[in-house]
């Protein structure tokens, strides 16, 4: 019985290659010491899992932004804006899409389907041409090969690669990017050759967007593909990966009836009803790679259940024919549970990371052949019994409080429009009032003194005076720009989420737990063991702190109940619904102690609710109907002429426009630069939003500084569509990963260009 392995994190245990991109973009060290640190880190990984006993280990899953963005540099479509001139791609291009440079913007980037993970969004018209251009994937391979292991290349299918793309700026309304596949297979096929001269064996291609509600047309391209690449890819072993969600019916039909391909990978995990069709009707022959170890989440794998579905379908696809394998890419989960040292026994006994998964489905595939590791099952029992019967995870009154929420929708008493009425009566703003949207930039020095408060080496006086004065700068920079609404820059956060459940029951916290979010970013997810409550007050100090060094709105800052769900590792013990109803009370008892503190102006972002929309159409409204609800129960007790603001980023807001209004905000925030303001076209098309409404006028994940005029162009398209006094202009998103020398100038062309439409405005009158 055979094991695989869909994809593996590629930051490194304690986040090596971050700081290695950080570092080469700094201009502090060469490309050659980034490629040394990335070949040192999958030289690692591929050696770790032939350990294990791994048979279909993957290559060029390791990417030094994202894979989309490989793919996008191996198939040469690069905008003309990036001033390539062919031959390989380099670093300056690459990183060019992905973050912009001095001249020129970044390309747009999303949310990789329904997790926390991010790509850079391919742009195609009918003039791009396709050519070979990166040869990440054959050197890659070799990289392995000259180590002894074989390894599975993986490259991201050229259907979905296609769907997941745009169409660029200025091509015909009624351009497809599937138009193009019959001139970006030929790519695909120099690729495969390649591969297949070099040795390859096996080439797994992901095509996660088969999970998708997919009509016709787009479910025959798949079948045009397979059958234009099937000579090319003779003598190869193909896998096609799907992964993230069910097939449909006919996208299964579609799949399985694929000639050239050897085997299937689908997700067993958060595809359960996909067992349905496998049982109804599986292709004789071919391989299944069944993804029953879950690559999102912590928790370890129940063995024992495992192991009786696994024998379940060795009866239907034949003991030969069966692979064990995760569920998708183990990128979106913590890397190696050993560097824990925090843990008590008990909840490390339920957890499982990225190097504990793959010794998972490697046991699970030895049990197959009679090779049972009984003392490993064992243990892995007793954890699964240790955890539904510990206390710690259950607390009745919180249970009972979030059971009780089912009779009310929690809506406001009063309109949208008669409580902006009354806020600005309180708050007295300018049109057009500008803000930010909570961090300002994270200095060295920042890092430093929370570092050594959390391992005890300076007091608690000590740590609040630094951060006290840290906060007075930022409000003093603040009032000096002349923006309107401030923010205390959160310089007691390292992360907006991990902050919230450091201070609330129910979470558990890794010490080197970090996930890749997008290029050197890393996100350190809280973990959801048990019932979640508020024993304390949590933000209360510090924004009561920050009012009073000024006499202009000071926004108190918290995460929304969805976003602490999303980003969070969670229970899976019991319906996510029922856990986003526990946070939202604990949110709710912090808005309104907020509130009585003075606070005029509270933020509860839901930068990640978009992100958790099922991708299935059918899954959609349910969720979106316990996510919304579940936001307006933080705020549903404060006063008219306290002004609730939320904030969202980086997702595709259109297709939920009616969801986000049903928020009941007083105010949102929302991503819109960086995506050609793709936002703005609801609005074009006739959707009314009677709310405030601040589309980002600048794109914070690049270090470019856009100016007064570019900045001004861009607020006037929003006064097109939008109506004056519900407008507010700012950045794109939170200021914390960028500099001050980026952040000031940036800000100050912001409130220049808030300024002069000010003027415009007045004069036209």
């Amino acid at each position: 019985m055979a094991s695989h392995i869909v994809g593996y994190p590629r930051m490194g245990p304690k986040r090596e290659l971050k700081f290695a991109l950080e570092s080469f973009w700094d201009g502090k060290s060469t490309a050659e010491d980034l490629q040394k640190v990335a070949t040192d880190l999958r030289c690692s990984i591929w050696k770790q899992m032939a350990d294990a006993g791994t048979k279909y280990i993957p290559s060029n899953t390791f990417a030094y932004y994202d894979q989309v963005l490989d793919t996008t540099a191996m198939v040469g479509a690069v905008p003309a804006r990036y001033n390539w001139n062919g031959g390989e791609i380099g670093f300056d291009t690459y990183f060019s899409m992905a973050r912009g440079n001095a001249t020129i913007g970044a390309m747009e980037m999303t949310k990789w389907f329904d997790t926390n993970y991010h790509f850079i969004v391919p742009e195609l018209s009918a003039e791009t041409k396709f050519s070979y251009a990166s040869h990440k994937a054959v050197s890659e391979y070799k990289e392995a090969k000259a180590l002894g292991i074989d390894t599975v290349p993986v490259l991201v299918g050229p259907v979905s690669y296609l769907l997941l793309s745009k169409p660029a700026k200025g091509a015909e309304k009624s351009f497809s990017c599937l138009s193009l596949l019959g001139s970006l297979l030929p790519v695909y096929k120099e690729v495969i050759a390649e591969l297949k001269a070099a040795g390859a064996s096996w080439i797994q291609f992901d095509e996660p967007t088969l999970v998708m509600d997919l009509d016709a047309e787009k479910l025959s391209a798949f079948t045009d593909a397979y059958s234009q690449l099937e000579s090319t890819l003779s003598g190869l072993n193909v896998i096609v990966e799907t992964y993230f969600a069910d097939l449909p019916a006919e996208a299964y039909k579609t799949l399985t009836s694929l000639k050239c391909v050897t085997g299937f990978g689908f997700d067993l995990v958060r595809g359960a009803k996909t067992l349905d069709l496998i049982k109804s009707g599986f292709p004789s022959g071919k391989y299944l790679f069944a993804g029953i170890v879950d690559g999102r989440n912590i928790w370890a794998n129940d063995l024992a259940s495992s192991l009786e579905t696994l024998t379940a379908l060795e009866g239907i696809v034949g003991k030969d024919k069966l692979v064990v394998s995760t569920s998708c890419s183990l990128l979106h989960t913590a890397v190696d549970l050993v560097n824990e040292t925090k843990f008590d026994q008990e909840l490390k006994s339920w957890m499982a990371f990225a190097a504990q998964k793959v010794l998972e489905v490697n046991a699970l595939a030895k049990a197959l052949t009679g090779q049972k590791d009984e003392a490993f099952f064992s243990a892995n029992a007793a954890a699964q019994a240790s955890r539904k019967s510990s206390p710690r995870v259950t607390n009745e009154s919180v249970q009972k409080a979030a059971t009780a929420l089912r009779g009310s929708d929690h809506r406001r008493a009063t309109n949208v429009s008669s409580r902006l009425d009354a806020q600005q009566k309180k708050l007295n703003l300018p049109i057009l009032p500008t803000t930010t949207i909570g961090s300002f930039p994270q200095t060295i020095e920042l890092r430093r003194v929370r570092r050594e408060y959390k391992a005890k080496k300076i007091s608690e006086a000590d740590y609040v005076e630094a951060i006290k004065k840290e906060i007075a700068k930022v409000v003093k920079l603040q009032e000096e720009l002349d923006i309107d609404v401030l923010v205390h820059g959160e310089p007691e956060r390292n992360d907006m989420v991990e902050y919230f459940g450091e201070q609330l029951s129910g979470f558990a916290f890794s010490v080197n737990g970090w996930v890749q979010s997008y290029g050197s970013r890393c996100v350190k997810p809280p973990i959801i063991y048990g019932d979640v409550s508020r024993p304390k007050a949590m933000t209360v100090f510090w924004s009561s702190m920050a009012q009073s060094m000024t006499a202009r709105p000071m926004k108190g800052m918290l995460t929304g109940p969805v976003t602490i769900l999303n980003w969070s590792f969670v229970r899976n013990d019991q319906p996510r619904f029922e856990t986003c109803y526990q946070i939202a009370l604990a949110i709710k008892d912090e808005v309104e102690d907020l509130e009585k503190a003075g606070i005029n102006v509270i933020q509860i972002d839901e930068a990640a609710l978009r992100e958790g929309v099922p991708l299935r159409k059918s899954e959609q409204a349910f969720y979106l109907d316990w996510a919304v609800h579940s936001f307006r129960i933080t705020n549903c007790g404060v006063q008219d002429t306290t002004q609730i603001h939320t904030h969202m980023c980086y997702s595709n807001f259109n297709d939920i426009i009616h969801s986000i209004i049903d928020m009941d905000a007083d105010v949102i925030t929302i991503e819109n630069s960086r995506s050609d303001e793709k936002l703005l076209s609801v609005f074009r098309e006739g959707v009314k939003y009677g709310a405030g409404i601040g589309p980002g006028v600048y794109d914070i994940h690049s270090p470019r500084i856009p100016s007064t005029e570019e900045i001004a162009d861009r607020v006037n398209k929003m006064l097109a569509v939008l109506e004056t006094n519900i407008l507010w202009v700012n950045p794109d998103c939170g200021l914390k990963t960028r500099k001050y020398a980026e952040v000031k100038p940036a800000l100050t062309a912001m409130v220049s260009a808030a300024k002069l439409l000010r003027k415009e405005l007045a004069s036209a009158k």
